[in-house]
């Protein structure tokens, strides 16, 4: 009887521990089974602990294969299509555009990200020389030396309006000769234009006459009152003339000839161009009637188009230099005098005016031309103008720290000129940019940058996962010592 209650308790003492054993397992297994996550099929960004509806598309959540295993971060391999950068796969299979096999991406260049390169999009990345060879990848050095600002642009050749001449008549007249006959001819200052007839000028020249006559009549015995009265008549007539402008050659011809002319002569008040003629043999001219225009070529415009970003750039006195296509290897120099207060709403310029000497003529109205406004050279700090690449927002450069390591970084620039940008901040004297393919680099940095953020965005969700709440044991599962 004895032996029998031993073999109890060992029995006993046994089975119980096995059993608590089968409960705490079955236990662990409900658990696993209860804690599975939920996702979209469509986003799968959006995780959940429970079922229910996406809040990006409302489509229904569904289970997380559990079996799929969480890629770590140190096991990432990713590859790419060499001539399609946009392809990426996380085995080695060919592309499905041009059918190329996929090479893999060095870990230098997938591994960087913003928070390497402090510029958010871009990142560090690496290119062996073979690629730098293939895409034509160059360094230069970043260098202090003479800058100087030239401004580009086109404009086209003008009168200078300051030497264009109207040839008006101060009285009522006829036209009865026209030397100046013809447009674009050349005359010379004091040269006869016209002849013209004036009933009220030829009456004047008879005044002029009777009053010369009259005081040579006195003579100089006469009355002192008397004479003066004649001398002051005399003088009356002589001034009405010249205000009609009588020269005072003519004028004395009048006087020493005693005889009145009918056709008085219109003399050219410059020497220039006539660029218009109105007047014809025969035709009656008023005081208000433009007989011809006179331009003087010895000196003229240049209205040359500026951009109105260029604008801060120009200054009155500043130095200009022009070109002719047709006239290679010559070139006049001449100077700003004045721009203009308003831009053209469509081409978005201003207008400068420049003032350039002509003393053989061979500029001509209208003419296009080449202009340079240039600006007095300084020493800064510049690099090439095909190394930095405008985002719109910010100025990158990607500056080489051998072993083919191009890093990017942000730069502040200030004025452009003569094929380079003059750096401001940002860089060192001495430093290596890259520069021939940065569009290429560019490309690259982003693409590592986003693949980068998106193994970054993965693991809030990895580590969601794994941190599912356990529920409790269900009080009917076995081994809670119920059935016992």
């Amino acid at each position: 009887m004895k032996h029998t209650r031993i073999a109890l308790v060992v029995l006993v003492a046994l089975v119980v521990p096995t059993v608590f054993l089968a409960a705490a397992c079955g236990g662990t297994k409900s658990q696993i089974a209860v804690a599975k996550t939920w996702i979209c099929p469509m986003h799968p960004d959006v995780v959940k602990d429970g079922k229910g509806s996406c809040p990006i598309c409302g489509m229904d959540l569904v289970p997380k294969d559990d079996a799929t295993p969480v890629p770590q971060a140190a096991s990432h391999e990713t590859w790419i299509c060499p001539m399609h950068p946009e392809i990426v796969k996380d085995r080695k299979e060919s592309c499905p555009i041009c059918g190329m096999d996929l090479v893999k991406r060095e870990e230098d260049a997938s591994a960087g990200g913003a928070g390497e390169a402090g510029i958010p999009g871009f990142a560090t990345v690496t290119i062996d020389a073979r690629k730098r060879q293939l895409l034509s990848l160059k360094t230069a050095r970043v260098d202090r030396g003479t800058f100087g600002t030239g401004i580009r642009t086109v404009g086209r050749v003008a009168f200078d309006e300051r030497r264009v001449h109207h040839v008006h008549t101060r009285y009522e007249a006829y036209v009865e000769h026209v030397a100046a006959d013809f447009t674009g001819k050349y005359v010379r200052r004091g040269e006869v234009l016209a002849h013209v007839y004036s009933p009220e000028l030829f009456a004047t020249q008879q005044e002029v006459l009777l009053a010369l006559r009259a005081v040579r009549a006195l003579g100089p015995s006469a009355d002192a009152t008397a004479r003066e009265g004649a001398d002051r008549l005399l003088e009356a007539a002589r001034q009405r003339l010249r205000l009609w402008e009588v020269t005072e050659k003519d004028l004395a011809a009048l006087e020493t000839r005693g005889e009145p002319l009918r056709s008085v002569p219109i003399y050219a008040p410059t020497s220039g161009y006539v660029t218009a003629r109105t007047a014809f043999h025969g035709m009656k001219v008023m005081p208000a009637d433009t007989l011809f225009d006179i331009v003087d070529l010895s000196s003229v415009w240049v209205l040359a188009d500026v951009y109105e970003s260029e604008l801060p750039r120009v200054s009155v006195g500043q130095t200009g230099r022009m070109t002719l296509a047709y006239r290679p290897g010559r070139s006049w120099t001449g100077r700003v005098t004045y721009i203009y207060p308003s831009l053209d709403e469509k081409t978005r310029t201003a207008k400068v005016r420049l003032e350039f000497a002509n003393p053989r003529e061979e500029l001509k109205p209208e003419m296009f031309a080449d202009v340079v406004l240039e600006s007095a050279p300084r020493t800064a700090l510049k690099v090439p103008d095909d190394a930095v690449l405008d985002s719109g927002t910010r100025k990158v450069v990607f500056v080489a720290k051998g072993e083919g390591v191009l890093e990017p970084r942000e730069v502040k620039v200030g004025e452009k000129g003569g094929g380079a940008w003059e750096v401001l901040s940002g860089l060192e004297e001495g430093e290596e940019i890259a520069l021939g393919a940065n569009f290429l680099v560019d490309s690259e940095s982003r693409l590592a940058a986003a693949l980068a953020g998106m193994r970054d965005g993965a693991t809030p969700a990895a580590g969601h996962e794994g941190h599912a709440p356990a529920p409790s044991p269900s009080p009917s599962s076995p081994g809670t010592g119920h059935d016992h």
